[in-house]
């Protein structure tokens, strides 16, 4: 057998369909990643080259939209799109009808970046977050805004936010997405009430496991309400990396979350995650193995990865799907070129500039 055909029968399986639900098929198990590209005008509506770069990519069983923020005080970086504005809606189904007509599926990853946020991109409101603990460092790609210490978060502000989350994913649907992943990792709103690091809180969503998770279940619960489970998923970071210091009581929060995910039967389960080489003490070995141990129902992996070893993970039954993230900013077509045992175009940072 020579080395070409070798290596598509190594990855086989990723090229077989499988089924999220009764509502939702995908063509194959590779699942584009979202990757935060700034590309979007100032209005934080996608353009016309958005729609493009996502088009050249449907090949992908789903396309997971780069992070999209769900009101103004949730943005954190500059040019990140919009889901919260008839404008946005519109540049949005602009990228959908183009991924439908090339075949492929499209979830939007519904965002606020709480104390990662900055005011220098809102013209009302405060940086919110669980508690009034900055983060420290400065705002990617605009070096000269530091992180601010951000507003401990009220009742009122809870319940806006459950009902913005939920607008968002409607939103999402009227601009033609296929369903919605909730971006509940890395360090952002959501994975901040799930870390004892950001969560300080003294009341019914601090202290204990339950309380913790109180909020990222209301949001998955009103989102679930207002689009339906099979529409619905969720990423998560059991083992803090990214913004966060790890805490080995953190353990007890997802022992807590996860099975009461898997009731919910979410469309899948997203682990966030830079690299699932990374091993956690406190979670017994890598976040995937851990949340495998702990969640029966369709789970994506992610980092670091190639079309070979998420094949055998597959195959181990380590995760469902696999999440590939930069090789798809360097290769549009690496679906085709996997199936077909060709060459992956390796990434570079230089690629960032532009949306190929």
């Amino acid at each position: 057998m020579n080395i070409q055909k070798r290596d598509i029968v190594m990855t086989e399986n990723l090229f077989q369909p499988y089924a999220l639900n009764d509502t939702i098929t995908l063509n194959n198990r590779i699942l584009m990643a979202p990757l935060t590209r700034c590309m979007a005008d100032d209005n934080l509506v996608p353009t016309q080259a958005m729609a493009e770069y996502y088009g050249r990519r449907a090949d992908a069983g789903l396309i997971i939209s780069e992070a999209v923020i769900i009101r103004p005080d949730g943005q954190g970086y500059p040019n990140t799109p919009g889901l919260f504005t008839q404008a946005q809606i519109a540049g949005w189904k602009t990228v959908t009808e183009r991924v439908h007509g090339n075949g492929g599926k499209i979830f939007a990853q519904l965002w606020h970046t709480g104390r990662v946020a900055h005011p220098h991109f809102f013209e009302q409101g405060e940086v919110l977050a669980p508690s009034a603990i900055a983060v420290e460092g400065s705002v990617p790609r605009m070096r000269e805004l530091t992180y601010q210490v951000p507003k401990a978060v009220t009742q009122t502000d809870i319940e806006g936010l459950i009902n913005d989350y939920a607008q968002a994913a409607e939103n999402a649907i009227e601009a033609g997405f296929d369903g919605v992943e909730i971006h509940g990792a890395n360090g952002y709103l959501i994975d901040q009430f799930l870390h004892f690091d950001s969560n300080k809180r003294q009341d019914e969503y601090g202290q204990t496991p339950e309380n913790m998770a109180r909020f990222p279940l209301a949001v998955v619960d009103a989102v679930i309400e207002r689009i339906g489970k099979d529409r619905t998923a969720l990423r998560v970071t059991p083992g803090a990396y990214f913004n966060m210091a790890t805490d080995a009581n953190d353990r007890a929060v997802f022992d807590y979350l996860l099975p009461e995910l898997d009731k919910r039967q979410l469309a899948f389960l997203h682990i966030g995650i830079f690299d699932d080489a990374m091993e956690f003490d406190y979670l017994g070995g890598t976040a995937s193995s851990y949340v495998r141990a702990n969640y029966r129902n369709t789970l994506v992996g992610v980092g670091s990865y190639t079309a070979e070893t998420a094949s055998k993970a597959i195959e181990n039954e380590q995760f469902n799907l696999i999440a590939i993230g930069r090789p798809f900013i360097a290769n549009p077509d690496y679906v085709k070129k996997i199936r077909n045992g060709e060459q992956v175009t390796p990434y570079s940072e230089e690629m960032l500039a532009s949306l190929v």
